[in-house]
Parts: structure tokens; sequence; C-alpha cells
């Protein structure tokens, strides 16, 4: 086991861990004035592979065989620390990106465990702190770690953070989660979020049909008029869609291959897009699509393009509303391999 010094990236982790934080899980407490009422307590406590195997993931990858683990049963409620409940020990349960061995990233579950917690269970005493009046609260987003806090016996339950004047953990329970010495007990892979292969091309692991998302929801306009193609150099990312992801409310893909356009299939690619005509109706998904996005990742409109299916194309211009047009089997082949 491995022990660390949170020194403050305990608490970014834990608390303000946006990218793979999502959120605190079913009952991540009541609202600031509310009776939270008592924490359910639970027998014995086993590993967060068991009680918590999804908290911190915003991103829900495939395992490595294949299966995301599944919560066995819903989260006992969070609420108060009983009186006759002495914790001993605390558990965080959560993920982390790291570097894969060979290149790309990995998402990574991990138990971590404290055991000097004295000033932790005193901040999860306090009462809320109620607004006073008109006050001024920031718009950072402050998500919850997957907390349990084990007693002599093996029990366990989720404890209320309380809350300040804006409705986030107070600063007592902060500095109590960021001061704690963690000792990591388990860490597990739990998916690819970044391949070799992306990572040298540029792209992402996952993306998503943003084709079908909009034209499911009825947004985009018309091809905008032909204009000359831009100058700016261009990076494709393919994706394939799995059977299970298709005609979803917002299929993803994985990636299949990609990398700096070369300029004379650039000029072949938009000058296409230019001439297209206003998309036909279909309603097929698509089981593989491309995107198109300014080199330097800055700049000009992302390009959506449906390679099988429908073979439509999506513009998404920085300012201003989308554009949804016809592709052909020319178009697709401009993108495919080179």
């Amino acid at each position: 086991m491995s022990r660390m010094r949170s020194g403050g990236m305990v608490l970014a982790v834990a608390l303000l861990g946006v990218a793979l934080g999502g959120c605190a899980g079913r009952g991540a407490g009541p609202g600031v004035g509310d009776d939270p009422g008592p924490a359910r307590i639970v027998e014995k406590w086993t590993s967060c592979a068991e009680a918590a195997p999804r908290a911190g993931a915003s991103i829900v990858l495939p395992a490595p065989d294949g299966a995301e683990p599944v919560p066995t049963g819903d989260d006992p409620a969070i609420g108060r620390i009983d009186p006759a409940f002495t914790p001993v020990a605390a558990v965080l349960c959560g993920r982390e990106i790291r570097p894969r061995p060979g290149g790309g990233e990995e998402q990574v579950a991990t138990e971590r465990r404290a055991d000097e917690i004295a000033v932790l269970v005193a901040a999860l005493r306090l009462p809320d702190r109620r607004p006073d009046g008109e006050i001024a609260c920031t718009a950072d987003m402050v998500i919850p770690p997957w907390l349990a806090l084990l007693d002599d016996r093996g029990r366990w339950l989720r404890p209320y953070l309380p809350a300040d004047a804006c409705g986030k953990p107070r600063a007592e329970v902060r500095a109590a989660l960021d001061g704690l010495r963690l000792t990591t007990v388990d860490s597990r892979v739990v998916g690819q979020v970044g391949s070799p292969a992306a990572e040298a091309a540029g792209c992402a692991q996952r993306w998503a049909d943003m084709v079908w998302v909009e034209t499911t929801m009825g947004r985009p306009g018309p091809p905008a008029p032909a204009t000359a193609p831009a100058a700016e150099p261009l990076r494709l990312c393919v994706y394939d869609v799995p059977a299970s992801e298709r005609g979803g409310g917002k299929p993803a893909g994985d990636f299949a291959y990609g990398g700096p356009l070369p300029a004379e299939r650039q000029a072949a690619v938009l000058r296409t897009l230019a001439t297209a005509r206003p998309a036909t109706a279909c309603v097929t998904p698509a089981s593989r699509f491309a995107v198109l996005r300014p080199l330097d990742g800055t700049g000009g409109p992302d390009r959506y393009v449906e390679l099988d299916g429908c073979r439509r194309f999506l513009v998404v211009p920085p300012v201003g509303g989308s554009q949804l047009g016809q592709g052909d089997a020319t178009l697709a082949e401009l993108l495919g391999r080179g």
C-alpha cells in the first residue's frame, strides 16, 4: 500500500475533480436549511469496488474485461452522524487519469483510507450556515467526494457534508478533507481514456456524433452559401460507433484513425462541403463518422461527416447556428484512411 500526504492534491481530485468527478451520486445531501436526518448505517464495509464501483466517474468506460462494474444496490442514505456511531476511519472512493504504459491514458478507480479523522468528524458535526440577507456566491462547481466513515465494528455510513450559505461544503469540511493523511488501499484500471494511436493523431479517444445529436433535436439549418476553402490546416479524427450506441440520444464513437489532413485532400473536402445540397430525409444511424477541426484546436468551425448511414454533414461555426448538408460516397472516400 502506498501512503500519501494530501497537501491540497486530494481535495482537488475529490472535491473539485470536474473532469472525473461527474456527480456525487444519489443522495448527495439536502439543500441549505433542510434537515438531512440521520445517515443509514450499513453493517459491514467491503470495498469501493463493491460499494461504489462508479464513484467519481463522469465518463463511463468499458472495463478491461468488457463489462463496466455496476453497483450491487442503492447507495445508503447520506445524513448526520448518529451520536452512538463512533467513526475511526474514513474511506474515499474515486477515479483519476494516469498515463498508460506504452502511451495513452487510462482511468483508474481508487480506494483511499485515513485513520486520523478527529478534525474531519468535528467538521462533519457542524451545522449548516444559514444565508443572512443578500450574499454573493461564486459560480464554481464543488463536487463532494464519495466518502464513507467506518467504526471499530466495521460498520459504515455516508456522512452529510455541512454546507455554507452558498450551499457548498463549509470551509472547515474542505480543510479537513484536504488535511487527511491517506493510504491507497486499492487501485484498479477501469478503462482506456486515450490510446497511443489517438494520442499520436492528436485526437480524443471518444467523441459524440453531433450530426445525429443535432438532427434528432431539429436544430440545424441548410448549408451556408459556398465560400472559399478555409486556409487553416485541419485535423481529421474518425470514430466508430458501437452498435449499442447507435440511435441513442448522444451516440459516442471510439477512435479509429486520424491525424493532420493532407493539404490536397483538405482542399477537395472543403470544396465538396461548400457545394453540397441540403440534407435529404433519413433516419439511419451512422456506424462511423469523421470530425474535422483546426489543427491547433482554435479558430474555424468544427465539421462532422457521417461516413455511412445517411452521409450527412454538419458545420458548427464558433458563433451562429449550425448548418446541415448532404454528403456522398465521394466525400466519405476523401475522409478514408489515406
